[in-house]
C-alpha cells in the first residue's frame, strides 16, 4: 500500500525531546515499512525515518511564537494534494487542517485526532466535516463528538525492547510531560510533600504556560523533596522513570492518551494518576500502578506501590496491550476499510450510470440502436482513480480486512 504521513512541522519525527504526536508518527511510520509498506512522510528535514522524507522546512519550528506555523502546514497540504495520486491513502495528523483539501480529492484522506475534543471551537469545525475519515486514540477521547464518521480507535504504542527495564524501584516519584494547570505539576508536588518521597520534575513549559508555571509552581519548588529538572531528551527521560519508584501524574483534564503512561510501563515503572479521560481505558488499577482521585489517597498508593505493585507486570501489560505492530497492524485495517468503503461507492456509481444508459439506449428507435452497436460497454474499471488494491495483500473474509 502507498500511505502518505502528514506530521506537524512544530516538532521532528522523531522528537529529540518532548512530543508525544510526533512519537507517535515515528512509530506509525516505523511499522507500517517493516510491515513492507510504500511510505512517505511529510515532516521538517531534521526528521528522521526509514520512509522517503519530503521535508517543507529544514528544521523544526520547535514552538516558535515569531514563526506562522499555520501558514507552513497549509503550504504542505497544497504539495500533498498535488501529488495525491501517487497514494492509496493518506493520513493526516494535522487535526482539522487537512479537511478542506481532502474533502475534494479522490484519494482518500484518513484523520487521526490527537487531542482533546471537548472544545466548542473544535467541534464545530469537526462537524462540518463529520461525513470525512476519523481515527481517535481512545474511546474515551471519541465519546466528545459520537456522531463523526469513526473509522477506528486505535491505541498508541511504543517498542517496548527499545525501552531499558528497571526490575528495582527507586527511592524518589517523577512527574514528566509539559508543566501545564491540566497536567497538575501542583497536584502532584503536593502529594509528594504528604507522603516526604522526593519528586523530580522533568517538563517542558512552554510559552503559552509559562506565566502559569512562574506564578503558581516555581513558588512550590522552594523545597528540599522538589527537584524541578526541566525539559530532558529521550534517552533522559527514560533514566529518570525507569529509575522511579513510580511515574505521579495526578491530571485533571480529558487526557485523550498519555504517551507517557505507557513510556514508563515499558520501564517496569508502575503508573499514578487520576481516572480522567482515557486512564480507566488504558490502565488497570492494581495491576499498571493505582488510579485515585484524591491527593491524600494517591499519596497512600505512592507508599505501598513499591510492595504492592509487579514491575515486570508493569512491562508485560505494555508489551501485550501496546505493541507497534499491533497498532501498525490497526492502522492498515482502517485503511482498507476506507478503500473498500470507497471502491464500493465506486461501484454504485458506476451501476447507477449505466442502468441510466441502458434506460437512455431503450428509448433510442431501432436502427439507431443498430447503428449504435449492441449497448454493451467495455469492462469498466470500478476502483476509484488512485485506490488500487494492492495486490500483495490478500483477503481475510471473516475479518474483512486485508492481511500482509
Amino acid at each position: 500500500m502507498r500511505i502518505a504521513q502528514i506530521a506537524p512541522l512544530q516538532v521532528a519525527v522523531p522528537p529529540k525531546q518532548y512530543g508525544g504526536t510526533e512519537r507517535c508518527i515515528h512509530n506509525i511510520t516505523e511499522s507500517l515499512v517493516r510491515l513492507g509498506h510504500t511510505v512517505t512522510l511529510f515532516a521538517t528535514g531534521d526528521s528522521q525515518t526509514s520512509a522517503e522524507l519530503i521535508a517543507p522546512i529544514p528544521h523544526a519550528i520547535n514552538f516558535d511564537p515569531a514563526v506562522d506555523v499555520r501558514a507552513l502546514h497549509i503550504a504542505m497540504l497544497k504539495d500533498v494534494y498535488d501529488q495525491a495520486d501517487r497514494f492509496d491513502i493518506i493520513h493526516s495528523h494535522l487535526d482539522y487542517l487537512a479537511l478542506p483539501f481532502a474533502e475534494h480529492s479522490a484519494t482518500p484522506t484518513i484523520t487521526t485526532l490527537h487531542g482533546r475534543l471537548d472544545i466548542p471551537e473544535f467541534q464545530r469545525v469537526l462537524r462540518a466535516y463529520r461525513r470525512m475519515n476519523y481515527v481517535s486514540i481512545s474511546q474515551s477521547q471519541q465519546s466528545y463528538l459520537p456522531d463523526l464518521n469513526w473509522i477506528a480507535t486505535v491505541h498508541h504504542s511504543v517498542d517496548v525492547d527499545s525501552f531499558p527495564f528497571y526490575p528495582t524501584p527507586g527511592d524518589y516519584l517523577t512527574f514528566v510531560g509539559r508543566i501545564s494547570p491540566e497536567k497538575r505539576p501542583d497536584r502532584a508536588i503536593e502529594i509528594a510533600k504528604l507522603t516526604g518521597i522526593p519528586l523530580k520534575i522533568a517538563a517542558k513549559v512552554d510559552p503559552a504556560d509559562r506565566a502559569y508555571f512562574e506564578q503558581t509552581i516555581k513558588p512550590l519548588l522552594n523545597d528540599p523533596l522538589i527537584e524541578f529538572i526541566g525539559e530532558v531528551n529521550e534517552t533522559q527521560k527514560r533514566e529518570i522513570m525507569g529509575k522511579s519508584l513510580a511515574l505521579l501524574m495526578p491530571i485533571d483534564w480529558p487526557e485523550p492518551f498519555g504517551m507517557v503512561f505507557i513510556e514508563a510501563l515499558a520501564c517496569g515503572t508502575p503508573v499514578l494518576t487520576c481516572p480522567c479521560g482515557s486512564v480507566p481505558e488504558l490502565l488497570r488499577d492494581g495491576v499498571t500502578g493505582y488510579i485515585r482521585q484524591a491527593p491524600e489517597h494517591l499519596a497512600a498508593a505512592a507508599r505501598r506501590v513499591r510492595d504492592t505493585i509487579s514491575r515486570q507486570a508493569c512491562r508485560d501489560y505494555a508489551r501485550r496491550h501496546f505493541d507497534n505492530r499491533r497498532m501498525a497492524l490497526e492502522y492498515v485495517r482502517a485503511y482498507d476499510k476506507v478503500l473498500r468503503q470507497q471502491s464500493k461507492l465506486a461501484r454504485a456509481v458506476a451501476a447507477e450510470f449505466d442502468a441510466a444508459e441502458d434506460g437512455a439506449a431503450a428509448q433510442l428507435p431501432a436502427l439507431a440502436l443498430s447503428e449504435a452497436g449492441d449497448g454493451h460497454q467495455p469492462p469498466r474499471n470500478l476502483a476509484a482513480p488512485g485506490i488500487p488494491l494492492p495486490q500483495e495483500f490478500s483477503f481475510d473474509e471473516d475479518e474483512g480486512t486485508l492481511l500482509p
